[in-house]
């Protein structure tokens, strides 16, 4: 191919019009006649046995449908014995019954499910639904929960996972340190605060197939539902809607297996959307992190051993709690070359609200704790904070401490003096004011663990009239993962982006492309989209060459033609594609792509050649002012500066890096939903705050291309990444400004206040 047009170009979204004119269809704008509307039934303790639920009374209700609980629920002998297993990951089981049968373990748990003519009905039919509890002791503290004398959350052991990394020796490393910096972190549950709160609706057609539209990072759910209903998979389709937002919060099962009952039950097209309150009650959260480091360095600013204990909050159920543990574990020591590390983490039950899956995928909470620790050895050595770093930065070519080789390019230096430069210089300090800088650079990783055999799959066809059509499952969450896949195909066909049309997220008629998680989109549908319309080039390129009578490697594609690179001949698209189908060749493609794979990985965490497909390197920078009267901060300036491997959107990359960034502040400052005793304190959002156009500064974005990602044309991820450092810039320009080390987030006003009067 010649040199690329497009790719790296700041595209208009191909979704960015109806978008902007407020006609996108999300979950909760979708209606049937005849629909019934559903509610749930949540446990009204943290923990409790069930011993009696009685719905005689709400089904007497005029308008009431359907009522569902436990015993309704179809068994399964392929779900483990468990009713309502909804996922299996690997060797570890995460499972969460659809309904509680006879014991609650979080406020909020789903005991039963009621479908009403009206959602005023369906209110009022679940206020009438009585339940006998009888309260058990609570555990809320993950550290507690590891004691042999606490409650048990399930039965066994409330330690649900562990994970080891060791490389060196410790203590030796400790012993040849000058100097040792140790600091016990804390980080909070956060919730994911989107604007489309969860929801769908679901209708069986006249095939006997249950229909399920919602908003969804994983289509692939329908296998879950089938599970649990009895129901071939062929039985169950899950259509997606563009997302209102996602983070994580919509990666596991929603309400799509509760939708898909009552359908079952009640034959009718049935309508389910939580409200704010409910979903900040009922779906997963951050995981909360106890994070005691010890780091040694050298008197030149060397750094010779890091050991880190890490204890999770998995909450009540498992979910993706062990896996969020082991990228957290391989991500502990940073982007750092450290010779001695002992890693040695645990995620625990507890009776809080369940944890999964969040943007970064516990690298913020390490991050947090790793990059504080460097400022503190710095300030201890009298060291500058960018120069101890570049002094440890970890190198192309060098290993992880689980054994993994870095194979890309690390940008850290780059992208941490240039983020630092790019701080401009600040205003005059005001009486009252004080004002403070600080950086953090991370390394985070994207595309799925490589024991997990991740592919993704994708179909693009041309028409007769030379426009072209591209399928593939992937759930578009808002960062423009469909107009990326557009691009590419339109870079590689020569064919506009308003001559393409993508259809996504359907999981009987779109070729599965796996989850939108992980950073994993671009890198893996990207390639297989990238493989489809490469396979679909050189068919056109092999029957023009003909019509032409020159070599394939003499011809290009733009602009819907086909011409000869050295020369001025050419013919319309349309003309190839016509032959094409006169002669009966293919007119379309389809393609799949395969992540490397490894052996699967035990909890020992022995030398491993690979972990991760491949890590995105880079820095923030950031300036806050701090009122010392009232202790409020302000965040004055931010810089985020990463190689992507290669833009391929630069208005969907900068968007990802701005995005983060503001999320990052949330954690940072003021995002926490405080739950005591495993009762959720911040209910909505005038009480979970987070921030808003007056709380954010503009975010300089400072991007770098390597083209050593293994994504498309080189690209590496930045979804994830883009988040991981902000809240460690933060604390460490807080610390610059006040001289006080905060070790738990949020930092707050009254944190602030309180450490300022203890210091005086």
């Amino acid at each position: 191919m010649s040199e690329l047009k497009l790719i790296g170009k700041p595209a208009q979204r191909y979704d960015a019009r109806d978008k902007a004119l407020g006609i996108t269809k999300y979950g909760a704008d979708f209606v049937m006649p005849g629909m019934l509307h559903a509610k749930v039934l949540r446990s009204k303790y943290p923990s409790a046995k069930i011993l009696s639920i009685n719905t005689h009374e709400a089904e007497r209700l005029p308008g009431v449908k359907a009522i569902i609980t436990a015993k309704d629920v179809p068994y399964n002998e392929r779900a483990s014995n468990v009713v309502g297993q909804t996922t299996e990951i690997g060797a570890i089981q995460a499972i969460q019954p659809v309904l509680a049968k006879d014991r609650v373990r979080f406020l909020g748990e789903p005991i039963a499910l009621i479908a009403a003519e009206s959602l005023e009905i369906a209110e009022k039919a679940t206020n009438l639904i009585k339940v006998d509890y009888e309260k058990l002791p609570v555990v809320s503290d993950p550290i507690e929960a590891m004691k042999p004398s606490s409650p048990l959350v399930h039965e066994g052991s409330n330690i649900l996972a562990k994970w080891k990394i060791a490389k060196g020796d410790i203590e030796k490393g400790f012993k040849e340190s000058d100097v040792i910096v140790e600091n016990t972190y804390y980080t909070q549950f956060q919730d994911h605060a989107y604007m489309e709160l969860e929801g769908g609706v679901a209708w069986i057609d006249n095939d006997e197939v249950i229909n399920i539209r919602l908003t969804t990072q994983v289509i692939e759910h329908y296998r879950d539902v089938a599970k649990v209903l009895g129901v071939p998979e062929s039985k169950i389709r899950v259509i997606g809607t563009f997302i209102g937002g996602g983070f994580g919060g919509k990666e596991d099962v929603t309400v799509e297996t509760f939708l898909a009952l009552l359908v079952q039950k009640t034959k009718k097209p049935v309508k389910l959307i939580y409200t704010r309150e409910e979903s900040i009650l009922a779906h997963d959260k951050r995981h909360p992190f106890v994070m005691k480091y010890k780091t040694g360095a050298k008197k030149n600013g060397k750094l010779v051993a890091l050991k880190a204990e890490l204890v999770s909050d998995a909450g009540a159920y498992a979910y993706l709690s062990p896996w969020v543990l082991l990228y957290a574990t391989v991500h502990a020591s940073g982007p750092y070359d450290i010779p001695n590390i002992k890693v040695d983490s645990k995620t625990v039950y507890t009776n809080n609200i369940f944890t999964s899956a969040f943007r970064c995928f516990g690298g913020t909470q390490v991050c947090f704790a790793y990059e504080s620790q460097m400022d503190e050895l710095a300030h201890k050595l009298g060291m500058d904070s960018l120069k101890i770093r570049e002094i440890n930065y970890i190198k192309r070519g060098e290993k992880l401490p689980a054994g993994q080789r870095i194979e890309s390019t690390v940008a850290l230096t780059e992208t941490a003096s240039r983020a630092w430069k790019a701080l401009e210089k600040p205003n005059k300090s005001k009486k009252g004011k004080r004002i403070g800088r600080g950086f953090a650079s991370m390394m985070q990783s994207y595309g799925r663990l490589t024991m997990l055999h991740d592919s993704s799959h994708a179909w693009v066809g041309i028409e007769m009239d030379g426009s072209l059509i591209i399928r593939t499952g992937v759930p578009d969450l808002g960062g423009g993962q469909g107009s990326s896949l557009v691009q590419i195909a339109s870079e590689i066909l020569g064919i506009p982006g308003e001559d393409i049309s993508i259809h996504l997220t359907d999981s009987s008629l779109t070729p599965l492309a796996g989850t939108t998680t992980a950073t994993r989109q671009l890198y893996m549908s990207g390639n297989a989209v990238l493989q489809a319309s490469r396979n679909l080039r050189n068919m056109i390129l092999s029957r023009a060459s003909q019509m032409l009578n020159v070599s394939k490697e003499e011809l290009d594609l733009t602009d819907k033609k086909v011409i000869v690179k050295k020369g001025k001949k050419e013919i319309p698209l349309v003309d190839v594609v016509k032959e094409m189908a006169a002669d009966g060749l293919p007119r379309n493609s389809f393609a799949m792509f395969n992540a490397p794979f490894s052996k699967p990985l035990n909890s020992e965490m022995e030398q491993y050649e690979r972990v991760f497909p491949d890590f995105t390197f880079g820095t923030q920078a950031a300036e806050v002012e701090i009122d010392e009267e009232t202790g409020k901060i302000k965040v004055t300036q931010l810089v985020s500066s990463y190689d992507v491997g290669r833009v391929v959107n630069r208005n969907s990359v900068e968007g990802q890096m701005e995005g983060g960034a503001v999320m990052g502040i949330g954690y940072a400052l003021l995002e926490d939903i405080k739950s005591e005793k495993g009762i959720i304190q911040a209910k909505n959002l005038a009480q979970y705050l987070i921030p808003t156009s007056l709380d954010v500064p503009e975010v300089k974005t400072i991007i770098l291309e390597s083209k050593t990602g293994l994504g498309p044309f080189g690209a590496k991820g930045i979804g994830e990444p883009s988040m991981t450092p902000t809240a460690a810039a933060i604390a460490n320009a807080i610390y610059d400004a006040t001289g006080i080390r905060f070790t738990s987030l949020p930092i707050t006003p009254e944190k602030i206040i309180m450490a300022l009067k203890k210091k005086e």
